[in-house]
């Protein structure tokens, strides 16, 4: 059985008025992140590593931030037309390893509905996605409180004996 990888890393500046969303829910903090969509950066590395591993590009290509359809699109629509995309090469989802990369806010608590409304969106078992959050010790412009980044990696596998 042929097995493929990917891997996916995104970033987002933060931003007043807006809402901040990571792993496609909304999480309690004063600032938001800057971007055309929702600006998740969970969702947003999740996606580029399903479709990196799958040889489809990346989500600029499949979601380009140039197309008014997706300004300010709710990033769980992302996720899911990902997701049909990959099952229509022939893959499905194996498993997910993700870590958002963060000073502020702390987002264990978050972390368990996070890989519920994921494994909801991609029809997978929760077991099979990973979120983890870490700092960078005030390094960088994550650790100056500047953004938000994420990274996930991805592992897919053949859908019902296809991609041998």
């Amino acid at each position: 059985m042929k097995i493929r990888t990917g891997f996916g890393y995104d970033v987002h500046a933060f931003a007043p008025g807006r809402a901040l969303w990571l792993g496609g829910i909304r999480i309690d903090h004063p600032l938001g992140l800057a971007g055309h969509s929702d600006a998740d950066v969970l969702i947003h590395a999740i996606c580029d590593a399903l479709l990196g591993a799958a040889g489809l590009r990346d989500i600029g290509y499949h979601f380009p931030d140039t197309a008014d359809e997706y300004r300010g699109i709710d990033s769980k629509i992302l996720l899911a037309r990902t997701t049909a995309l990959l099952r229509s090469a022939g893959y499905e989802p194996g498993n997910i390893d993700a870590t958002v990369i963060a000073e502020e806010p702390k987002l264990s608590p978050y972390i368990p509905l996070m890989q519920q409304t994921l494994a909801e969106i991609m029809q997978i078992d929760p077991g099979d996605i990973s979120v983890k959050a870490t700092t960078t010790e005030k390094l960088g412009f994550t650790g100056r409180r500047e953004g938000i980044a994420a990274c996930a990696a991805v592992l897919i596998l053949p859908a019902n004996g296809t991609k041998t």
